[in-house]
């Protein structure tokens, strides 16, 4: 099995990243290759519309540092994809790499990945408020699961957590990533 994870947070021990890393450990453990992307360490664009995807190419035409996320992903048997919410939504790098999955899909909108891949959401927060940001998991839960056709999706919110480094002190979530993480595996 070939799990990658997909870092949205710009800082190297971030909460996102500390619980993805949780989930990775724990597949590593059963056997699974794994291999980590750190978003904030890639210099690549957003999207911009160029349409190539469509017509000539299974993954974005977009030569840059996403090149080799974007083929790992279609690769992969499982996705880990973490991230920070920042002013209500993921952050700045997430998006921009979420965007460019949009070469994932063939002209009449089906995904082009193989069937069957499990996905894993993992999102943090200050806010300790459990309904915001809710919508955040249900879009992007939804587009993994509705749209790229992902067969499951596991869901990780860590509320909260305000301090860099902050889950470690979560037994909760901590267990929670490694229960993910041993499903998977």
């Amino acid at each position: 099995m070939k799990v990658i994870a997909i870092l949205g947070s710009p800082r190297r021990e971030g909460n996102s990243t500390i619980l993805a890393r949780a989930v990775l450990e724990e597949v590593a453990a059963r056997g699974a290759s794994v291999q980590e992307f750190s978003l904030g360490q890639l210099t690549y664009k957003g999207c911009v519309a160029c349409e190539a995807c469509k017509s000539a190419s299974e993954i974005c035409v977009l030569k840059d540092d996403l090149t080799p996320v974007l083929k790992a992903m279609a690769e992969a048997d499982a996705v880990v994809f973490a991230s920070p919410i920042y002013c209500a939504d993921v952050s700045g790098q997430f998006k921009c790499f979420f965007d460019r999955t949009y070469s994932f899909f063939a002209p009449d909108f089906k995904s082009r990945l193989k069937p069957g891949k499990k996905a894993v959401l993992i999102l943090t927060q200050g806010d300790p408020a459990v309904e915001d940001f809710a919508d955040v998991a249900q879009r992007y839960g939804s587009a993994l699961t509705k749209w790229l056709r992902f067969a499951e999706n596991h869901v990780i919110r860590g509320l909260g957590l305000n301090e860099q480094g902050a889950v470690r002190k979560r037994s909760d979530l901590m267990k929670q990533a490694r229960e993910v993480g041993a499903k998977l595996g």
